[in-house]
């Protein structure tokens, strides 16, 4: 009988051609144990995933290998009996809870039929005994005026400790968790990692945990498993994967991840993962490997053990640095008095509710000044302000020293031009029948820029975040995110602006394509003088990328500073709070 969790030799592959997505998948998972699944975006994370629950997306085939969860070989059930299985014996979570909840029932509706729908307790009684239970394990109300709430009556945390309440209902054996914090600010994922944890461990369940967050992969997982072009180049504990990797992909994962406990660069990685039916002979990771010789690109590398329960696939183990070198992070010289953006006593609110209270901020040009805080904060509220995105607001605000009208179109177009907002969202911001080069030579267009100085300026902007000017024929769907966000930057920057606005640009971006915009943006600073407000709930980017930060909470400014104080040195209790809460891998190692 199997126990928890076992993956052998999957693979699944697109129908049409039979390229394979995925292949030689190969994980365990004891009960009450977490494995975190982590990769680049596209490496076949969440496809994994689907698999445990014998399912794939349209298009995809599951051909080969076996899905055991508890002593049920998933794999070779029968429409009927996976559908059963599903919810009972292996549940999923999915990064958005909003999705999975319906918008037109009560949240306690949901949960009974969670548990009806598999007969659990066998009784109406027993089953609201358990939807009480539940309750409590994610602790959460259990009265009976939180249960009629709809979906949207509840916060982005709490949607989603429904959603861990509907996976946990019927006492599952193993749970797949998808990117379940994305988007979370660190006090609610604190939350909801804390419910994980102690759900898994209490009741036995083998769990896998798909992520680009390594720092809550050290804080939350037993094991990683670390996936590239589709297999898994390496497996261990957390602490092998975090101080002894093996693999050069691990490394440039390491050291492409933030830490809140350490101030440093974090670099990122050249190049893209090769897609299915574009995957080379030898090794995938060949062609970004600076290590990489001719044996590498030829012979695909078999699985080797570095140390007990410690694996690979490399052919140069043994040969490549043991120690990932992390280098500080350079401080940036700002021009002293330079301010180009000044707020003073800012208030902002919505339909008459002030939201926003009394704001007084100012970026220096070369600075980048973050502003942090929870959901909710008024993070958001005041950035639009400041792009022209948001009109109901008090108080003074100054571009270049010259008063800023409320609304980018009542703005001169020196303002408008000068402050570039860049949201959290490239593709939704991007328009899909329109060829890159068009999305970006719009701006000029407004203003009266000529066809041919408007070519010759995409050309050249393209060049400043590192994209071929042959992107320019291209069409948003037909990039990466990373490439899709580098488009976005550089349509803000056509308009030879004077201040970024970065609105939780790097949100969704997986660690190596983070560390990259990062990189990029902090070049773009040294080149161009870019003045930048970074909008943010992720702290120990916080520490590599900016100068200034200012903390929000319900929104007020708490706490003012230089970075390396405000993280390094809180004085505020809010403040001080909001780092406890975020996961740190120097502070799980230790």
């Amino acid at each position: 009988m199997t126990k928890g969790l076992r993956v052998t030799d999957l693979r699944l592959n697109v129908s049409a051609t039979g390229d394979d997505i995925v292949d030689e998948v190969r994980i365990s998972i004891e009960p009450g144990k977490v494995l975190a699944l982590v990769g680049e975006s596209g490496s076949g994370k969440t496809t994994v995933g689907l698999a445990v629950l014998g399912h794939s997306r349209r298009g995809v085939t599951i051909a080969h290998g076996r899905v055991e969860c508890a002593d049920t070989e998933v794999l070779g059930l029968d429409d009927d009996a996976k559908r059963k299985i599903r919810g009972e014996l292996v549940s999923y979570v999915p990064q958005d809870p909003a999705s999975s909840l319906n918008p037109a029932l009560r949240i306690g509706v949901q949960l009974m039929e969670a548990l009806e729908v598999h007969d659990f307790g066998g009784s109406v009684e027993s089953r609201k005994v358990r939807l009480k239970q539940m309750m409590e394990e994610v602790l959460l109300p259990t009265d009976d005026e939180y249960l009629l709430r709809y979906p949207h009556q509840l916060s982005g945390g709490q949607q989603q400790r429904v959603g861990l309440a509907m996976a946990f209902a019927c006492r599952p054996s193993v749970i797949v968790l998808d990117e379940p914090t994305t988007g979370l600010d660190v006090s609610t994922q604190e939350h909801v990692l804390k419910t994980i944890r102690q759900l898994t461990r209490d009741h036995g369940v083998a769990a896998l945990y798909i992520t680009h967050d390594l720092a809550v992969v050290a804080d939350l997982a037993d094991d990683v498993a670390v996936m590239y072009a589709g297999r898994i180049v390496e497996c261990g504990s957390v602490k092998d994967i975090f101080t002894n990797a093996a693999h050069p992909y691990t490394k440039h994962l390491v050291i492409a991840a933030p830490d809140i406990e350490g101030k440093k660069e974090i670099v990122g990685l050249a190049g893209r993962a090769p897609s299915p039916g574009k995957r080379p002979t030898g090794c995938s990771f060949a062609l970004r490997c600076e290590s990489a010789d001719d044996a590498c690109r030829s012979v695909f590398p078999a699985e080797v053990s570095v140390a007990t329960g410690h694996v690979t696939r490399c052919i140069k183990i043994g040969k490549l640095p043991n120690v990932v070198v992390v280098k500080p992070r350079a401080s940036q010289t700002i021009e002293s008095g330079a301010s180009v953006v000044v707020l003073q006593d800012v208030s902002a609110g919505y339909s008459g509710k002030v939201v926003v209270h009394n704001v007084s901020l100012s970026i220096r040009r070369g600075e980048c000044l973050a502003l942090v805080g929870e959901s909710g904060s008024g993070k958001t509220t005041v950035s639009r302000a400041i792009g022209g995105l948001h009109r109901e607001w008090t108080g003074s605000m100054s571009f270049n020293g010259a008063e800023l009208q409320k609304t980018a179109r009542r703005r001169t177009s020196g303002a408008r031009q000068g402050i570039q907002y860049i949201f959290q969202n490239p593709y939704g911001s991007l328009n899909p029948r329109r060829t890159i080069g068009e999305s970006i030579s719009r701006p000029l267009a407004i203003i009266g820029t000529s066809k041919s100085e408007s070519r010759k300026a995409v050309l050249d902007v393209l060049e400043k975040v590192n994209l071929p000017g042959s992107y320019a024929g291209k069409y948003p769907d037909q990039l990466s995110g990373g490439e899709r966000q580098r488009v976005a930057i550089a349509r803000a920057l056509v308009s030879n602006p004077v201040v970024l606005v970065c609105d939780e640009v790097t949100s969704a971006l997986d660690v190596l394509v983070q560390a990259a915009i990062i990189d990029l943006l902090g070049d773009l600073r040294k080149q161009l003088g870019l003045a930048m407000l970074f909008v943010t709930h992720n702290l120990p980017l916080v520490r590599s990328i900016a100068d200034e930060v200012a903390v929000m909470s319900e929104g007020r400014i708490v706490e003012v500073g230089p970075a390396e104080s405000v993280i390094g040195n809180p004085q505020q209790a809010y403040t001080k709070s909001l780092i406890m809460a975020t996961p740190s891998i120097e502070r799980s190692m230790r």
